[in-house]
């Protein structure tokens, strides 16, 4: 796997938050991606904060334009930039187990910073690109 510090911007997105974790995650993207015309071209996401109350998750867009903003009616969520330390997962499809796993390594040698959101970039259907957020 490619560890490495990175810094990103904020990202403003769409979201829909899952009803439970992990087991809504998959409903949440359905009802993300069953509002959208197509899929093609969109970029996805998927973020994990931890809360006092339980784990919120986020199955997230970029909008295409402003006008998908209100015409999609999903919630706006910026997803905060900063510090955080990417990695690679390929063939993520049937690795879904293993995302927390990766997570987990990341943050073994790391300050993580839990005010911010793991972040899961779903950069194709064999590639999902991880980052931690780091202090």
């Amino acid at each position: 796997m490619d560890n490495k510090i990175v810094d990103l911007k904020d990202i403003n997105v769409l979201s829909v938050k899952a009803d439970n974790f992990p087991e809504g995650i998959g409903d949440a993207f359905i009802r993300l991606e069953s509002k959208l015309p197509s899929l093609k071209g969109r970029k996805f996401y998927g973020t994990l904060l931890s809360k006092p109350e339980g784990a919120e998750y986020r199955a997230c867009i970029v909008p295409l334009n402003e006008n998908e903003i209100s015409a999609l009616a999903f919630e706006p969520y910026t997803i905060p930039g900063g510090k955080y330390c990417k990695t690679t997962v390929k063939d993520w499809e049937n690795k879904t187990n293993d995302i927390k796993i990766v997570f987990n390594n990341l943050a073994q040698n790391q300050k993580v910073d839990n005010k911010r959101p793991q972040i899961e970039f779903y950069k194709s259907q064999k590639e999902l690109i991880l980052f931690l957020p780091v202090i």
